[in-house]
């Protein structure tokens, strides 16, 4: 009986230390960590907001050529377009009293400042001190014609001008206009398969006018031609919210694992990702938050997240050094 009881033990011990050997650690980071540092709070420590000034959800940021950085919010205490030099001095502010839901912002090559609007389903060009030029789409009014939207997300533009509308939480095309407004045609329906959509949350143009949607609640990103012929999927990057592609085809999206959980953590899973344009394939990944993505000057990467921040990524690593104080690294 003891002999047994001594076996039996010995047997369990074996195979707890086996188990406990295989057990799963930690997931390596998906082609590789980036060495990048960031700043939380960009524009906020220190702050130079307006006093009284705080955001609600932040849902969108852009940098222009010159460095610039376009922050868009949704909260009461602040403009819905809050504007900082590089280094996140204020500078100045706009768009009250024009926006219900401030959604996506880019950049255009003149220097104009695009957003859409998912609350009064339209898409409006600023100029950087904040004049309203244009407004696209019937204010208050979702549809599907060749003047209205359904809460739109994005905007990217092509080399001549015209420039593309991603369309958006309520319809599932991408709709192209020429550089004067006009529209001129659109692609996309609801579904699954190759060419249509479930919530075309980004889209961006490379230099050789291909663009990429991401198709986020589909997991995937499409590819297509300017003239919307399908190219090719990857569907290996997860329920991607973000994306930018730099002039010399940079490709960066933030992401999340799939549509269940960006839903579920209402964003806050994320990961960073630099992809190779033209295989898809994972160049480095690092954790952050986040619902939009834009790329600055000498590498950084700007995120729009809806905790309420601005997060600037910039180059470099911490090894070697050590927290002197709560959140001061040297």
């Amino acid at each position: 009986m003891k002999k047994a009881y001594w076996f039996l033990l010995i047997s369990f011990a074996i195979f707890f230390v086996a188990a406990c050997s295989k057990q799963q650690g930690w997931y390596p980071h998906e082609g590789g960590l980036l060495h990048y540092r960031v700043m939380i709070r960009f524009g906020q420590e220190p702050d130079t907001l307006p006093e009284g000034w705080r955001y609600g959800r932040l849902s969108a940021v852009a940098v222009a050529a010159d460095g610039t950085v376009y922050a868009g919010q949704r909260g009461p205490l602040a403009d819905p377009i809050v504007v900082f030099d590089a280094k996140g001095k204020f500078l100045r502010s706009f768009g009250k009293g024009v926006f219900n839901i401030v959604h996506g912002l880019r950049v255009d090559k003149n220097g104009h400042l695009w957003a859409t609007d998912t609350g009064f389903h339209q898409v409006f060009e600023f100029t950087p001190d904040g004049q309203l030029v244009r407004s696209l789409g019937t204010k208050g009014t979702p549809g599907a014609t060749h003047d209205t939207f359904n809460r739109p997300t994005d905007i990217a533009f092509l080399p001549n001008g015209d420039f593309l509308v991603s369309d958006g939480y309520g319809n599932s095309r991408v709709v192209k206009f020429s550089s004067d407004g006009k529209y001129l045609m659109e692609w996309g329906k609801r579904g699954t398969g190759p060419g249509e959509f479930n919530t075309p949350h980004a889209v961006r143009v490379d230099s050789h006018q291909n663009v990429y949607v991401s198709d986020r609640e589909n997991n995937r990103i499409q590819i297509f031609d300017s003239n919307g012929k399908f190219l090719r999927m990857w569907t290996h990057l997860g329920a991607t919210q973000g994306m930018d592609i730099s002039p010399d085809d940079q490709l960066w999206i933030i992401t999340h694992r799939n549509n269940l959980e960006n839903l579920a953590y209402d964003t806050l899973a994320g990961r960073i990702m630099h992809i190779d344009i033209n295989t898809g394939k994972i160049l480095g990944s690092m954790e952050s938050p986040g619902h939009w993505l834009s790329l600055g000057q000498n590498g950084d990467i700007f995120i729009g997240s809806l905790t309420g921040n601005v997060f600037r990524w910039y180059p470099g690593w911490v090894e070697g050094m050590s927290e002197s104080a709560p959140g001061v690294i040297k």
